[in-house]
C-alpha cells in the first residue's frame, strides 16, 4: 500500500481511504460483516477511513467506532457535518452552535477522544464561513480534532475560506472532497488547480462512477432498472439515454486499456494519481481484495495519455453531484440582473 501526505498536515494516509456509506441503514448491514471487512482493510494497509454522521443517522459512526476498538492508534480516522441530524432548524449547516454539538455527538458514536480529519460536508450559504472556519480551529485547539476540510465545495468557495482564512488569520481547510472519477473529470478544470495551489489534500469520492466502472454494466448487457441503485435512479443507468449510452462506450475502451496492462477495470478506476486518496466503498469481502489487489498500480504516461482520449481531460460524461448543484445553477438572482437594469441601453 502506497501512502500520501494529508493536506501539509504531516499526516501520511493510504491511497486507498475505506468509505462507510455502505454502512448505512438503508443498506441493513450486519455490524459484525462491516468490522470485518474494517479489520480486513486495516491488515492489507488502508490506514484511513471515512466517515460521517449522517450516514445511517449515526449508525456508520457507531460501526466504525466498534471496528476499531484496540485499533484506534492505527487509523487516520475522517468524519463529517452539516446534514440535518433531527428536527428543528438547528440540527444541522455549519453555524458554531451545531458544529459544537455534531461534534460531541460523533466522538461519542465512534468511541474516540479526537478525530484526525473533519469535514464541512456540504457549503451552507446561511452561515458566513468566517464563523465555521472560526469554530473549527478552536475544535483544534481543544484538541477534539486535528484538521479540518470540506467536501462537495465548488472551487471558488474553497477560494473564498481561504481568503477568509488569510484576512482573519484563522485556521484553513487541509483537504477538498470531491466527486471524481474516469467518466466525470470536470474538477480538473479548476478545482483541482485551486487545490494545488493551496497545498490541500484531494479525497474523491465515486471514483467507480457509481458502479459504471465496477465492470458490471457493459455496452450490449440488458440492465435490470428495478433492481439495486437502478430502481432508486433509473435515467442513471436506462441505456437508451445518450448520456448512459456515452458511458458505456467509453467502458468499453477502459475495459480494454486495463486488460492491456493487466489490472481490472476497478483497479484502473482508483489508481489515478492526481489525488491523495480515492474512496471506496466496498460492501463485501471480495469487492475489497480485489480492489487491494490493485493498490500497487502504476499508470505510466502511455496509459493516461490513452485515459485522456477516451474521455478528455475536464469533461464529465455524467453529472456526478445532481443532488448538489452549485448555487449559481439553483438561485436566479446569482445569474440574472434585477429587471430595471436589464435593457442594453
Amino acid at each position: 500500500m502506497r501512502y500520501r501526505t494529508l493536506g501539509g498536515t504531516g499526516i501520511e494516509v493510504s491511497t486507498h481511504c475505506l468509505g462507510t456509506m455502505m454502512f448505512q441503514a438503508g443498506f441493513n448491514p450486519d455490524h459484525d460483516d462491516c468490522a470485518r471487512i474494517v479489520h480486513a482493510a486495516l491488515d492489507h494497509g488502508i490506514n484511513f477511513v471515512d466517515t460521517a454522521d449522517m450516514y445511517g443517522q449515526g449508525e456508520s459512526d457507531e460501526i466504525v467506532g466498534k471496528a476499531l476498538r484496540g485499533r484506534r492508534d492505527d487509523v487516520v480516522l475522517a468524519t463529517k457535518v452539516h446534514v440535518a441530524m433531527g428536527e428543528g432548524p438547528n440540527r444541522g449547516g455549519n453555524s458554531r452552535r451545531w458544529i459544537l454539538k455534531a461534534v460531541e455527538d460523533s466522538l461519542r458514536r465512534l468511541d474516540t477522544e479526537w478525530i484526525d480529519l473533519y469535514q464541512v460536508h456540504f457549503p451552507d450559504h446561511t452561515t458566513d464561513i468566517e464563523e465555521t472556519l472560526s469554530v473549527l480551529g478552536d475544535l483544534v485547539r481543544d484538541g477534539k480534532i486535528r484538521a479540518f476540510g470540506c467536501s462537495n465545495f465548488q472551487a471558488d468557495e474553497i477560494v473564498e475560506a481561504h481568503h477568509v482564512s488569510e484576512r482573519r488569520a484563522l485556521g484553513r481547510f487541509r483537504t477538498a472532497q470531491p466527486p471524481y472519477s474516469m467518466l466525470a473529470r470536470g474538477i480538473e478544470t479548476s478545482l483541482l488547480p485551486v487545490c494545488e495551489r493551496y497545498g490541500m489534500g484531494v479525497l474523491v469520492w465515486s471514483p467507480l462512477a457509481f458502479g459504471f466502472l465496477t465492470g458490471k454494466h457493459r455496452k450490449g448487457r440488458p440492465i435490470d432498472l428495478e433492481a439495486g441503485r437502478a430502481a432508486i435512479r433509473p435515467a442513471f443507468f436506462d441505456p437508451a439515454i445518450a448520456e448512459n449510452a456515452a458511458k458505456l462506450d467509453a467502458v468499453e475502451q477502459l475495459v480494454e486499456l486495463a486488460t492491456s496492462i493487466g489490472c481490472t477495470l476497478p483497479q484502473l478506476a482508483v489508481a489515478h494519481p492526481a489525488v491523495t486518496s480515492a474512496i471506496t466503498g466496498p460492501r463485501t469481502m471480495e469487492q475489497l481484495e480485489g480492489l487491494l489487489r490493485g493498490a500497487p498500480v502504476t499508470l505510466d504516461d502511455a496509459t493516461l495519455d490513452r485515459i485522456d482520449e477516451i474521455v478528455r481531460p475536464g469533461v464529465n460524461l455524467y453529472n456526478p453531484a445532481t443532488a448538489l448543484p452549485p448555487r449559481s445553477l439553483t438561485e436566479t438572482a446569482l445569474r440574472r440582473r434585477p429587471l430595471a437594469e436589464r435593457a442594453a441601453a
